[in-house]
């Protein structure tokens, strides 16, 4: 079956279509109907049918591939590699989660997990999903004042945390936040068990309630927990997206629909099957990770690569390393790491045998042509699959399809629908469709697919108003601009709150930033609109260099190319009216461009929230070149 007509099945024969799908995964009991679609926009998948995401994860491989490995967690910042087979998963989870039941966690209880990309908060994942408590993980980045909110959202029965991660070399001490937000929080957790790697020594401990998780695990070590059967629409995990004002909104996900949408992911989307490889690159904090490093590999047998470090530390090849040292298949990525990697030195990509990496899928953002351009000319052999998806959806909205049929690829696109979306590009106004080739809203047309967020926890209300509330029609609004071809691949534009207004003219910043990174100097772009009493807003660029330059006069020259580079591509309403030449942008330990922080600095206003910033230096390198003037305009 080719591409049209696996994803036509899935829009106009859903319920067929899901019915097939959910054989892939084990049900300890068997759906009663395959939706249920009386409330809309709210529906149920698999209605009846009892699961368990961790029995689909582990148990169920044993027999057929309990030898085989499962995770690898690989740590830069330790100097340590952890290789783990699926029956020594299944030891580590059950021991993990009978901890968990003696500090009394059960079914329905929620737990916040704030740890970094080690192979224990994978454990903690799989123990919480095998007893039916509904976990919570909160990216170790973040601030004491962001895990209270999250804390005080979810109410948890226990938060679990390690002692310290490490970035760099430079090790960042979690438990004195983990202090602060319990002190902050309204409701704080009657226990927090601690995970202590050893990497800050002394840290200090509240009598009554910490916990050391080595000690407790040495007192149930052997011990073998039943698996929580849970009906398929249950909660499984609460993850939080960080909007830019409000409190978070905690994104609830089931169980069943969730592990068909991995199952099917993995082998249609990502093309990998049984005992194959993947290494995804992202925080388990991030929905990426959850489905990626965690439940998508798992559940489809294979083995998954869990990395903590940089991208470039001990130098710019370890990830290729990595792909090499274990026959790596397919990597997921993102753009921003790859345009951190482009700065490296070329050789990296022809220093290992790369010879089994048939893909690399990149998300997160828009990924430039240029940027796709350098990193499949260095790989050669590698397809390049941008893929676009929301932490809402769980799983990809646009894709290619290699495990299905591989279309071509268009660099600048993350392709096509994928099953189960039934997309469209409505105009703002009117809510009708617009024509190929013209700008306009990407929705989704409801019920939506199995993985997709079922509502916001504890908020209905939210969930409706958020999501599908901008239009007359109940659509899904991904609050995305985009534009469709002709042969119907989608091109994503940026935020529809990231759009500028240059005197009445609509533009995208993705589009303007695409067209500076295709200037053969530059290595990033980012492009904000700012306040202009004339036009309204205008187009401000901050760039880094490939090569940075001590030369004033120079620098100003290659400013005005990318000014004059726009107008040519663009027309003149699109001319950056400046440009600023920076060494760093302002990122979340994501990956993410605080464009938000960006804009408020040049109009002179509070950047925000900057719990998340990788590097405080970048913010204020961003302050120096704004006071001193641009490079251009």
């Amino acid at each position: 079956m080719g591409y049209e007509e696996f994803h036509r099945r899935s829009i106009e024969d859903p319920e067929g279509f899901w019915g097939e799908q959910a054989q892939a995964i084990h049900w300890h009991k068997a759906p009663d109907r395959i939706l249920d679609y009386s409330n809309p926009p709210f529906r149920k998948w698999f209605v009846g049918g009892e699961t368990n995401l961790c029995f689909n994860a582990v148990d169920r491989h044993l027999d057929a591939r309990g030898d085989q490995l499962a995770l690898v967690a690989i740590s830069t910042e330790t100097n340590e590699t952890r290789e783990i087979s699926y029956a020594q998963l299944y030891r580590e989870v059950n021991d993990f989660a009978a901890v968990l039941v003696a500090l009394g966690v059960g079914r329905g209880d929620r737990v916040v997990i704030y740890m970094p990309n080690m192979a224990e908060a994978t454990f903690a994942m799989l123990a919480c999903a095998r007893i039916g408590a509904v976990h919570s993980v909160v990216f170790g980045g973040f601030a004491a004042h962001n895990l209270a909110l999250r804390i005080d959202d979810a109410t948890p029965k226990l938060l679990i945390a390690a002692d310290a991660g490490s970035r760099g070399g430079k090790v960042i001490p979690y438990k004195p936040l983990v202090d602060a937000a319990c002190a902050e929080a309204q409701s704080p957790p009657p226990h927090v068990l601690i995970v202590d790697r050893g990497l800050d020594p002394g840290y200090a401990r509240v009598d009554g309630r910490d916990v050391d998780y080595a000690t407790l695990r040495a007192q149930h070590a052997g011990t073998d927990v039943p698996v929580e059967w849970l009906e398929s629409n249950e909660p499984s995990y609460l993850l939080y997206t960080s909007g830019t004002t409000g409190k978070p909104k905690g994104v609830q996900r089931d169980v069943g629909g969730y592990a068909v949408a991995m199952a099917l992911s993995m082998w249609s989307i990502y093309d990998i099957r049984p005992g194959q490889v993947m290494f995804t690159t992202s925080d388990v904090g991030w929905a990426v990770g959850h489905s990626y490093n965690v439940y998508g590999p798992l559940i489809a047998g294979a083995t998954v690569i869990l990395y903590e470090g940089l991208p470039i530390h001990p130098d710019g090849g370890i990830w290729w390393k990595i792909c090499a040292d274990y026959g790596v298949r397919t990597m997921f990525s993102s753009p921003t790491a790859v345009r951190v990697l482009k700065k490296q030195d070329p050789k990296f990509l022809k220093q290992y045998d790369l010879s089994k990496l048939q893909y690399l899928f990149l998300a997160g953002e828009p990924l430039d042509e240029p940027t796709a351009h350098w990193i499949s000319t260095g790989l050669g052999g590698t397809a390049i699959i941008d893929n676009y998806w929301q932490t809402e959806t769980g799983w990809p909205v646009l894709a290619l399809m290699p495990g299905v049929e591989l279309k071509p690829v268009k660099f600048g696109s993350p392709g096509l629908p994928t099953p189960g979306y039934d997309l469209r590009v409505i105009d703002e106004a009117t809510g009708e469709r617009v024509p190929p080739g013209t700008k306009g809203v990407l929705v989704i047309q409801p019920p939506l697919p199995p993985g997709c967020m079922t509502t916001v926890w504890n908020d209905d209300a939210r969930f409706l108003s958020s999501y599908f509330s901008h239009f007359k029609e109940l659509v899904y609004s991904s609050l995305d601009w985009a534009i469709q071809d002709e042969d119907g691949y989608t091109f994503i534009l940026g935020r529809t709150d990231d759009v500028i207004n240059v005197a009445g003219h609509r533009l995208g910043t993705r589009e303007i930033e695409e067209s500076v990174s295709s200037h053969p100097a530059v290595a990033e772009a980012a492009v904000i609109g700012v306040a202009d009493e004339l036009k309204g807003q205008v187009p401000i660029v901050f760039v880094t260099l490939k090569q940075a330059s001590a030369d004033a006069d120079a620098q100003h020259t290659t400013a005005g190319e990318m000014m004059r580079t726009v107008a040519d591509q663009l027309g003149a309403v699109a001319r950056p009216a400046r440009v600023y030449v920076v060494n760093a942008l302002p990122k979340t330990r994501s990956g993410k461009l605080l464009r938000r922080s960006l804009q408020a600095l040049a109009e002179s206003r509070d950047p925000g929230d900057l719990s998340t910033l990788d590097d405080p230096n970048a913010l204020e390198e961003v302050r120096r070149v704004l006071a001193r003037g641009a490079d251009a305009g």
